[in-house]
Formats: structure tokens, C-alpha cells, sequence
């Protein structure tokens, strides 16, 4: 199936770039003049609200615990045990144990015994790519996946710029309208795709490129999905947040990172729990706060040494890093 026809309601320019006045009709400071419903805002409104306003929710990205090699209901047992708000899982789990006769009903019972919420999922659908076979094949495997989290009783999922192969540039009033398109999508299926920047990735590798994307799509659904180690793996500023606020920043990737490796050479594998690194986290907390945002703060860590400790027990000592951060914001 190929995904839906690209937007064209708003021109652009010879050098690709959206008017101005067009950009600000998108980016919902004239959005009278962008023609968006009411009834389609105020769903929106209420799908994009805070989990609970007044109070960060924490969250395990189960690459955190990806090492220790569980199936998908031992990793929801680990949250549920470790104390956890929420959980932010993978389909490159979620999927086997689907595969392998294991029930989508059986996990949400899992998920809503522990009291966890799915506040977001990882999934690596090529949404974005040139190619239009391979981006039609990119919105089915979205779809498979928005379904599957729906299922499991989650509203959101990282969009981020996989699968654009070495070499390809996509343009980003490109990469904006198939955005939309996901978000139509999304707007269908009862989930959010949140577009995720990569640092240093030539597509979506910063915070002023994802804003971009999301700000050009128009849509009332886009949001931002941030994360301490790539705003600056990507050279980033994190005063970038007090332009944003509680409809784009909904999940927020937490993690911390040291100062050596340099910024240049760092690695995902390089992150380390919050508190342990050099990163700004008071500031970055309090610039939430600022604005009115209270995202669902989700331990995103690919270290291997953590990967060698019993999964609960790192799970645990994350959450208690996180909750430190935060009450060292206060």
C-alpha cells in the first residue's frame, strides 16, 4: 500500500524552503488561517496532554535492560518490581514474543497488574525514506506497530529517521510533509508518532531540524520526542526547550554522559545513568518547569557494563538516579 498523497497545501520556494507567512500559519501561531477543525483540535488537545500535570512520571526504555536478554513480559515484571511509572518497550521484543505464540492481552494484564502505563515505543519503521516502495513498506510496518502498541493500551511512539541509507538526503520540507502523514496515520490508529532526532544523524540529527520537521508538517498532533545524550551529541543547546512546551515535549529520553570520550567520538554505548555524567540535568529539569512541560522522563542507557548486572537491580539503581536528578531540580 503506498502511504498517503504528500502534502501540497502550502508552496514552497524555489530553494525548498517553506514563506514565512506559510511556516507561521504551520507552526499554529496563525492557525485560524491553517484551517484546522475545531473537534480535530481539541482531540488533539487532550491526546497530547501531560500524563499528569504538576509531576514527572518515570519511565524505562527497555534498552536499559536489552543486555540481559529477557522476553518482553520479564522486562514488564522488571518495571512493575522496580517501581516504575511506565514502561517505553521495543518491538524488536514486543514482536518475537508475538511471534513465538505469546499473547498481546497477556502482556497488558502484565502491564495493568503493575499499575505501568505505555507512554511511548521504539520501533524503526522507514517513514522517512526516499524511496516510495520503501516508505509505503515503512507505513505498513508503522501501522503494524501503532496497532500493536495500541493494544497494549499505549498513545505514543518515537519517530525517528531510520532506515535513510548512506548518501541520501532528504529534504526536510520532505521529511515534513511524510511526517504528516504519519501523524495522519497516527490520528487513525489512537497513537502519536513523536519525531526523534538522532544526534549527528544527517537527516534529524538536531533539535532545530526535528523542531523543523514538526513545526512544517501542520499538523495538530506533532511533537517532539528529546533526549539528554543526543541534544548534545547533535551540539545542541538545551535552552532550546523554553521554546517548546507541554504539547511538544511528552516523553523526554533521560540518561546522562561522561566528558571523555569527547563530543565528537561519544557513542550510545558511552551514555551513563543521570547524575554520573556532565550533563546539565537541574538545568535542563528546570527549563521543563519553565514551560509548563512535565514529560515522561524514560531511562534510555545502551551500556554494556550496566548490561552485566541483574536486570532488576539496574533498573532499580536508574530509577533512583532519576528520581535524585529531579529532587535535586526542586
Amino acid at each position: 500500500m503506498q502511504p498517503p498523497a504528500p502534502v501540497s497545501d502550502f508552496p514552497v520556494s524555489s530553494s525548498g524552503a517553506l514563506p514565512r507567512r506559510d511556516l507561521l500559519s504551520l507552526t499554529g501561531l496563525a492557525a485560524a488561517g491553517a484551517g484546522l477543525a475545531v473537534a480535530g483540535l481539541d482531540s488533539a488537545r487532550a491526546a497530547s496532554a501531560p500524563e499528569e500535570p504538576g509531576r514527572f512520571l518515570f519511565g524505562l526504555n527497555m534498552s536499559t535492560i536489552r543486555g540481559q536478554e529477557l522476553d518482553a513480559a520479564e522486562e514488564i515484571e522488571v518495571a512493575g518490581k522496580a517501581g516504575y511509572d511506565a514502561i517505553e518497550p521495543w518491538f524488536r521484543k514486543l514482536n518475537p514474543w508475538v511471534e513465538a505464540g505469546g499473547s498481546l492481552k497477556d502482556l497488558k494484564k502484565r502491564i495493568d497488574d503493575h499499575g505501568l502505563k505505555v507512554t511511548s515505543a521504539i520501533g524503526f519503521a522507514p517513514w522517512i525514506v526516499n524511496d516510495p516502495d520503501k516508505r509505503a513498506a515503512g507505513f505498513e510496518e508503522a501501522k503494524r506497530d501503532m496497532d500493536t502498541i495500541a493494544q497494549l493500551g499505549g498513545t505514543r511512539i518515537a519517530a525517528p529517521p531510520a532506515g535513510v541509507g548512506k548518501g541520501e538526503v532528504v529534504n526536510l520540507d520532505d521529511a515534513a510533509a511524510r511526517y504528516r502523514q504519519l501523524l495522519d496515520l497516527g490520528d487513525e490508529m489512537g497513537v502519536t508518532p513523536q519525531v526523534e532526532m538522532w544526534g549527528g544523524n544527517p537527516t534529524i540529527g538536531t533539535v532545530e531540524k526535528a523542531l523543523y520537521v514538526a513545526l512544517a508538517s501542520g499538523h495538530h498532533s506533532a511533537c517532539f520526542l528529546g533526549d539528554v545524550y543526543h541534544t548534545y551529541k547533535g551540539g545542541c543547546s538545551f535552552d532550546s526547550l523554553l521554546l517548546m512546551g507541554p504539547r511538544a515535549l511528552q516523553t523526554y529520553h533521560m540518561n546522562d554522559y561522561p566528558a571523555d570520550p569527547p563530543r565528537e567520538t561519544i557513542r550510545d554505548a558511552d551514555r551513563v545513568f543521570p547524575g554520573d555524567g556532565i550533563a546539565p540535568l537541574t538545568e535542563i529539569l528546570r527549563n521543563f518547569k519553565a514551560v509548563g512541560a512535565w514529560p515522561v522522563l524514560s531511562l534510555e542507557l545502551f551500556n554494556a557494563d550496566y548490561w552485566k548486572m541483574d536486570a532488576l537491580d539496574c533498573a532499580k539503581l536508574g530509577l533512583e538516579k532519576m528520581k535524585a536528578a529531579v529532587a535535586a531540580a526542586e
